[in-house]
C-alpha cells in the first residue's frame, strides 16, 4: 500500500495515510492526519518527524516519500507555551524577630510574634511570613532545644 505511516508519540500502533504518486507534502500530509484524527486546526497544530531519523520537518513544502514512518506531536495552535508563570521577583527575606515592611498603611507583625499568634489565618503578615510561623509552630514540639 503506498502512503505514509504514522503514530503520535502516544500511541503504540502506526496509522496509515494513502496518497497517490511518490510523495506527499507535510502541509498535504497535516491535512490528512488532522481530517482523518477529526483534530480542528483552530485548536492545535501538528508537529511531524521522521521515526528512524527523529528529525522534525519544518517544511510545509517538504516531501515526505511513501512507506515513510513518522511521529506526530499535537502542539496548541500559538505553539508551546510553558505551564508556568516566572516572574523575577526581587526581594529581600525577612529575618527572624524583625518587622517586614510593606505598603500599606498596617503595620505587620514581626515574625517573632507571629510564631505564638493562634490565628495565622487573620493575622496581618505577609503568606510567606505565615508559612514560616505555621512550620516553626508545628516543628517545636520535636525541637529538643525547647523541651
Amino acid at each position: 500500500m503506498p502512503g505514509v505511516h504514522y503514530k503520535f508519540s502516544s500511541k503504540l500502533n502506526y496509522d496509515t495515510i494513502i496518497f497517490d504518486g511518490l510523495q506527499i507534502s507535510l502541509c498535504d500530509l497535516k491535512k490528512q492526519i488532522m481530517g482523518r484524527e477529526k483534530l480542528k486546526a483552530a485548536n492545535s497544530d501538528l508537529r511531524i518527524f521522521n521515526a528512524e531519523t527523529q528529525e522534525e520537518y519544518t517544511d510545509d513544502n517538504a516531501s515526505i516519500p511513501k512507506n515513510s514512518s513518522v511521529i506526530v506531536r499535537r502542539i496548541p495552535s500559538g505553539g508551546v507555551k510553558s505551564s508556568r508563570k516566572t516572574q523575577a521577583q526581587s526581594r529581600t527575606e525577612p529575618v527572624m524577630g524583625t518587622t517586614q515592611a510593606t505598603n500599606d498603611t498596617s503595620a505587620s507583625i514581626s515574625l517573632a510574634q507571629l510564631t505564638e499568634t493562634a490565628n495565622l489565618a487573620e493575622a496581618n503578615a505577609s503568606e510567606e511570613d505565615k508559612i514560616k510561623a505555621m512550620m516553626w509552630q508545628c516543628g517545636r514540639e520535636y525541637d529538643p532545644i525547647s523541651s
